[in-house]
């Protein structure tokens, strides 16, 4: 799997990566760092890249290999939700004239 991950958006507790496979976004994944020391992360599988189950832990792993060393599936202190969908487009605040 030739997966490259792109760090978009970084907080004290919490970051978004993007996985782009062959140029094009696959992936995104937002991870939450908890007080306890424990990760929580929401994948969400682009349906237009094609994934399928057997997949999965294959991206879970690169993004824990590559950017989560303290945590790990198997230590049972990082977890994923993985959903699958489509893009429906971004939707940003506006400010409106008076």
């Amino acid at each position: 799997m030739n997966i490259i991950w792109k760090r978009t958006l970084r907080t004290s507790s919490s970051e978004r990566f993007l996985a782009q496979r062959d140029g094009k976004d696959v992936a995104a994944v937002d991870i939450h760092y908890l007080t306890n020391g424990h990760v929580s992360g929401t994948a969400i599988l682009l349906r237009e890249a094609g994934w399928k189950q057997e997949d999965v832990s294959g991206l879970l792993s690169s993004l824990d290999d590559h950017f989560l060393p303290d945590v790990d599936l198997a230590q049972g202190n990082l977890t994923y939700t993985v959903v699958i969908g489509d893009i429906m487009g971004n939707f940003e605040a506006t400010v409106e004239s008076p």
